[in-house]
């Protein structure tokens, strides 16, 4: 049976957003890592925590799953539902995809799935919001999006494959069946931005801050236009771009980076690592968000960025 969630009595519901981890061995910036997410759920005190991939740094870690369960500590202390799918560095080391979500598995209050066996990828799954009376008001719909290319003519990232699309499309169509025939509104989770990140900067306004160009993949495979297509998506978050933590509207939908939240991975100073916050309202549109700092400080009235003028 699928594991719901529901919003508190007061209409509310708050997500924590971590991207990018890069969970070790447990050294220093381990430490580091987990001080900054203890803080964050301290303060927020969230209904969930969404996690977008680089749990992990596969390839530098001795006890891949000791490295994962260590990655997890701070949001298990914390004593919310949860839930995560992997990036491109988590399988690098000894456990694959599979064994690796087998690990989150076993984790308390962990809503991680493994997903359909005939959809490519390892945790593509849909979770159910329900509002304060207990009716259904959101879809949290999580997708692998891969790790390297593996076509050696388009060098680069991975993209979300055509099954992962479709399967998409047919729990979208399911909710709103049981919807009297409305979109349940949306929120994404994967790892890899897709192409309509740079898009969305280079022709709308955004907020926050762009320091690297998106490492988009090198096809765009359509899951932007089957999310128009549906309908009802109110927001996209990704990680994988450990300088970005900018958003911006594209025909409706939020694109939002989160903010980098690991100590292990590639940074930029004065960029302090962070989460991002999402605050959903019951009989509100949309959702507010934020982001919050190492220090503690919070970021709620990002910079402007307006585009040039296309030619």
């Amino acid at each position: 049976m699928e594991p719901n969630l529901r919003m508190r009595a007061d209409g509310t519901f708050t997500i924590v957003h971590f991207t990018d981890l890069h969970w070790q061995n447990g050294e220093k910036g381990d430490l580091r890592t987990r001080r900054l997410m203890a803080d964050v759920l301290e303060a927020e005190k969230p209904d969930f925590v969404a996690l977008t991939g680089d749990l992990i740094f596969g390839s530098r870690c001795r006890d891949p799953a000791e490295s994962l369960r260590q990655a997890m500590a701070a949001v298990e202390q914390a004593g919310v539902p949860w839930a995560a799918v992997f990036g491109n560095h988590d399988d690098e080391g000894a456990l694959g995809r599979a064994e690796l979500m087998d690990v989150l598995r076993e984790r308390p209050r962990c809503l991680s799935l493994s997903g359909p066996s005939d959809v490519d990828g390892i945790g593509n799954f849909a979770l159910t919001l329900t509002n304060s009376r207990g009716m259904a008001s959101h879809s949290l719909v999580f997708l692998d999006s891969g790790g390297r290319s593996s076509e050696d003519s388009l060098p680069g990232y991975d993209w979300i494959r055509p099954s992962q699309i479709e399967w998409y499309r047919r729990i979208s169509r399911e909710r709103a069946d049981r919807n009297r025939g409305a979109a349940l509104p949306s929120l994404l989770f994967f790892h890899i931005p897709f192409p309509e990140f740079e898009q969305v900067w280079k022709t709308q306004a955004c907020y926050g801050t762009r320091n690297e160009k998106p490492a988009c993949p090198p096809v765009n495979s359509g899951l932007y236009a089957a999310l128009l297509e549906r309908g009802g998506t109110l927001g996209v978050f990704c990680g994988h771009d450990h300088t970005n933590d900018y958003w911006g509207e594209l025909g409706g939908i939020r694109l939002c980076y989160g903010r980098a939240t690991g100590f292990q991975g590639y940074g930029k100073i004065g960029f302090p690592r962070g989460a991002r916050v999402i605050r959903l309202q019951e009989g509100k549109a949309g959702f507010e968000t934020w982001v919050r700092l190492e220090n503690g400080s919070t970021i709620r009235k990002p910079k402007l960025h307006r585009p040039r003028r296309w030619p």
